[in-house]
């Protein structure tokens, strides 16, 4: 298995988004964690999840208990790093914002009760919050950091900008990017390509075009089929390969809820692809 650093920390080349084993249309616990478990098999030794990724109202934090009680069960468990999120709320399902400094203390301390660890891995602010300073935001990661709460601070859905003063007020600690980016959703190169000047993770959330779409990846977008047909593997695993070969620093986190998905999407590590291919891919 190919790997990346985030941080100071080397981790399969692709990871594992858990967020579709915890929302609306989740598999049995069973399945969620032989998903889990695939992914491991498969090499994998990185998985994102969040506070916010539950169904239930009283839901809350339903997706790391889930990762954590998946990983106590393999035993490769405890070489995975692990990622969660704080900054966005569910109040009555619906998603909202808290970026407030007291709010991101509280809920990595929630967190780090419900993953069952002294440390998290990498802990990332969820989506800036328009009604606190992006500042005050990051700063609370700073003292998560100095305090020994969390081994790696991140940030998610953020811009050139707001990447640059993170990672200025974390005293250029800042470990890693999770931001939105696919074929259909393109728009975060820049943020990418500052990630790789910078030697910052960029780790690309719904890379396959998110839950709803994904299956639909090699008829919505003809190259990544054809190019797919031609190496005889999925347009999912040619999709993921071309996300690692824009930069060093791209670690894609594929969501999955079924063990094959999930030893489909580490395998792109493996696939390459000729600078032709790449070429008819990025021209989609």
């Amino acid at each position: 298995m190919h790997t990346r650093r985030i941080g100071d920390t080397g981790v399969s080349a692709v990871g594992l988004g858990a967020m579709p084993m915890s929302v609306e249309g989740r598999p049995d616990e069973s399945r969620a964690v032989a998903t889990i478990h695939a992914a491991l098999d498969a090499g994998v030794t990185f998985i994102d999840t969040a506070d916010a990724y539950f169904a239930q109202a009283d839901g809350v934090g339903h997706n790391e208990l889930l990762v954590a009680r998946a990983l106590a069960s393999h035993d490769r468990g405890r070489e995975v790093l692990v990622a969660t999120k704080g900054g966005h709320t569910r109040p009555d399902g619906q998603w909202a914002l808290n970026g407030s400094p007291e709010y991101l203390k509280q809920a990595c301390e929630a967190s780090l009760k419900r993953l069952g660890v002294e440390t998290i891995g990498l802990y990332q602010f969820h989506r800036p919050d328009p009604q606190v300073p992006f500042a005050d935001s990051v700063g609370a990661l700073r003292d998560l950091l100095d305090a020994g709460k969390i081994r790696m601070a991140g940030i998610s859905n953020a811009n050139p900008e707001q990447i640059r003063q993170a990672n200025d007020i974390l005293g250029d600690r800042l470990a890693a990017v999770q931001n939105q980016f696919s074929p259909a959703f393109r728009s975060s190169e820049p943020e990418l390509e500052l990630c790789a000047e910078l030697g910052i993770a960029f780790l690309p959330w719904s890379p396959l075009g998110g839950i709803s779409r994904a299956a639909e990846l090699g008829s919505a977008y003809a190259p990544f089929a054809r190019v797919a047909q031609a190496h005889g593997v999925s347009p999912q695993r040619v999709c993921l390969a071309w996300m690692l070969a824009k930069a060093p620093v791209v670690v894609p986190i594929p969501g999955a809820s079924r063990p094959e998905t999930a030893a489909d999407s580490a395998a792109a590590a493996e696939l390459p692809l000729t600078p032709p291919e790449l070429a008819e891919l990025d021209a989609h």
